[in-house]
């Protein structure tokens, strides 16, 4: 593991925890909460972004547009057409998550449809029509209990002791 080029502090927790809680929360708030300047909250965002601690973006539920129906998907991938395989597999609307697995043959993919024909014919057909590209294995995921976007680290990382 790459060392960190900065530090984390209680603020900065404070900070991402308010943000992690209601993105739409203003520095004013979070000055406010904290007891913090809010010029210091708005300095501390912006440094927190601009050194990838975390990314403003929104959400979206696969489920508000009828994608109800997920699978973790296991591939094998011809090594000499990884790049080409991966770039096909960025294209795919249905695919939410690409990543090499632990072989170096493997790639892990999610993928979310409306329905159980939508992901038949997808495992069947349309990743197999991929070349270099064989579907090793998959599982239905009935439901997510939690995600990345849900994810935030301990305290320790913040060097906070309780």
């Amino acid at each position: 593991m790459s060392p960190r080029k900065f530090s984390l502090d209680q603020l900065d927790y404070d900070i991402i925890q308010a943000l992690h809680n209601n993105a739409r929360v203003s520095a004013s708030e979070i000055s406010r909460v904290t007891n913090t300047n809010e010029r210091t909250i708005r300095k501390r965002i912006d440094r927190l972004i601009a050194e990838n601690v975390f990314r403003l973006t929104a959400i979206i539920d696969p489920t508000s547009f009828g994608y109800v129906t997920a699978a973790d998907i296991l591939l094998e991938a011809d090594p000499a057409m990884e790049d080409e395989i991966v770039q096909r597999l960025f294209s795919m609307p249905e695919i939410t998550y690409v990543a090499f697995g632990q072989g170096s043959q493997e790639i892990s993919i999610e993928a979310r449809f409306k329905d159980n024909d939508e992901l038949r014919e997808f495992l069947r057909k349309t990743l197999p029509s991929i070349p270099g590209v064989t579907v090793s294995r998959y599982a239905l995921v009935p439901r997510i209990l939690r995600n990345i976007d849900e994810w935030v680290p301990p305290k320790e990382d913040f060097g906070i002791k309780e």
